[in-house]
């Protein structure tokens, strides 16, 4: 079937001519598929190029757009937003740097938004129809329904499997507030759509895609506020993280409502109406654009997954063991229908997992529950993490340090933030670290390799790391580790050497 994108553009044109092309045309079946992927977005286009290329004759349906959240309604507009964004602020703090400013209050929206489109078409071929054909794989457009324990119709027709893995993802979902079906609403699958900057943005769901796209819209020029029932911003956070990109965001000029209860919605004289509680007073917003970032559901209905045997929750997704194998061990799952971790990154990884458990059965299984995930708000500054935070069941020695001792964030003027690495307690083994920077994204990977490859802090102090950057604040972690080790009879001794020297 047809899909159209908004607004109707050559750019979006152009990603429906890759990822869901009008003319595309189905292949006829194979008589039996080592591997069905049913959803194309990260975990599905994994699962389907990892298994082809190792030789395996594999079909992929999809039936609205290839390359999924991610690509279409996800990681690639919203960082192509929040990059323009960040531009238009820094131009205009340009003077902070010696810098005569000179950007208007309001950016040109309509622009930001076509460079957009136009960013997202061009990495639109990664993830076309065409490319996964010539990579082998047997590209289906339309709805999957299972018809057994190893049988797919998909157009009419009839895919029979020995293991099938599902990829369908998630989507945002609708929190039950008063009124809400009453005002225009948008979501992150429609927001992109947008062409005119709204004067007012009310932001309901203070985690990341709120946060990302309140600063965001702010540093745009819109009037933002941003409303959540938790008492902090990204709770999910450290109470530090949290703290320092609160104040960034009121810096931007949003205003934060939380710990918010009675919210409820109306449409009066064109605008959208919320009244809620915060802070013990009562408040009213009026908002020309409402944006709802409370949430996930999985995407489970309509597959039939009554026929084929495989156990799903509508909130919690497909039910799978650590090997990612549903109830029906022909079937598996991954990415955001059955993750914990609603991530493209982890979506990848968990589709490795079911190349190898699904194609190579004589094989150990590889477990999802060894997965070291780390994950990134890109706020600014941006927040990284990756493994627990003190208090999530593991004694742990914290060492932190403060990006007001880094040079590199000294001279970036970007010293409002922290690194801490948790350590298991009375040892140098990384169980978890914490990095809020503008470049934290980028440094978490040294402390993730680190604790996949068993790496412990003290012999991180070893590593040259080129001088100024911010990964040097790893380094200064790291020589605090090893200023414990010097045990007072160890600093002794080394007193009575240097005196006999």
């Amino acid at each position: 079937m047809p899909v159209t994108l908004l607004p109707q553009d050559t750019h979006n044109q152009a990603l429906v001519d890759h990822v869901h092309p009008a003319d595309w045309q189905n292949p006829t079946p194979q008589s039996r598929y080592h591997l069905v992927v049913i959803g194309g977005g990260t975990a599905g286009l994994v699962s389907a190029a990892g298994a082809a290329g190792l030789g395996a004759k594999v079909a992929l349906i999809e039936r609205h757009l290839l390359g999924g959240d991610c690509l279409n309604t996800g990681c690639v507009p919203s960082k192509a937003i929040i990059r323009s964004a960040k531009a238009a602020h820094e131009a205009r703090n340009a003077g902070a740097f010696g810098v005569p400013a000179a950007t208007p209050a309001r950016a040109d929206f309509g622009m930001v938004m076509e460079q957009m489109r136009a960013l997202r078409s061009g990495i639109a071929h990664h993830d076309s129809a065409q490319r996964f054909k010539d990579l082998g794989v047997d590209v289906f457009l339309g709805d999957a329904t299972f018809t057994g324990p190893d049988t797919i119709q998909v157009d009419g027709e009839t895919l029979r499997f020995k293991k099938a893995v599902i990829a369908t993802g998630a989507r945002a979902s609708v929190p039950p507030i008063p009124g809400i079906e009453e005002v225009d609403y948008l979501t992150n699958e429609a927001l992109w759509s947008l062409t005119e900057l709204p004067d007012r943005l009310l932001v309901v769901g203070a985690g990341p895609i709120g946060v990302e796209m309140a600063q965001s819209f702010a540093r745009l020029g819109s009037e933002v506020t941003l409303v959540d029932m938790a008492d902090r911003v990204m709770p999910r956070e450290s109470e530090d993280a949290s703290r320092i990109v609160g104040r960034a965001l009121e810096r931007d000029g949003v205003r934060l409502l939380l710990g918010s209860t009675d919210l409820a919605f109306e449409q009066k004289d064109g605008a959208a109406r919320a009244t809620l509680t915060s802070g013990g007073a009562a408040h009213e917003v009026l908002a020309d654009t409402v944006l709802l970032a409370a949430g996930r559901k999985p995407n489970v209905e309509g597959m039939g997954l009554e026929a084929a045997g495989v156990r799903y929750d509508a909130r919690a997704g497909i039910e799978v063991d650590d090997a990612l194998r549903s109830s029906n061990k022909r079937i598996f799952a991954c990415g955001d229908v059955a993750g914990r971790f609603q991530f493209t990154h982890t979506a990848d990884a968990e589709a490795r997992i079911v190349i190898r458990n699904a194609l190579f059965g004589i094989l150990p299984k590889q477990k999802a529950s060894s997965l070291v995930v780390p994950w990134v708000t890109y706020s600014d500054p941006e927040v990284a993490h990756v493994g627990v935070n003190p208090g999530e069941g593991v004694d742990v020695d914290t060492f932190r340090v403060e990006l007001d001792t880094v040079d590199r964030a000294i001279l970036d003027r970007d010293t409002d933030g922290f690194l801490e690495v948790h350590l298991a307690k009375g040892s140098d083994t990384i169980v978890g670290a914490t990095m809020v920077s503008r470049h934290a994204g980028e440094t978490i990977s040294e402390l993730t390799t680190a604790m996949v490859h068993k790496i412990g802090l003290g012999k991180l102090a070893s590593v040259i790391h080129p001088y100024p950057t911010q990964a040097e604040a790893i380094k200064k972690a790291a020589d605090a580790y090893n200023r414990t080790r010097l045990t007072p009879f160890a600093a002794k001794l080394l007193r009575f050497l240097m005196g006999k020297a």
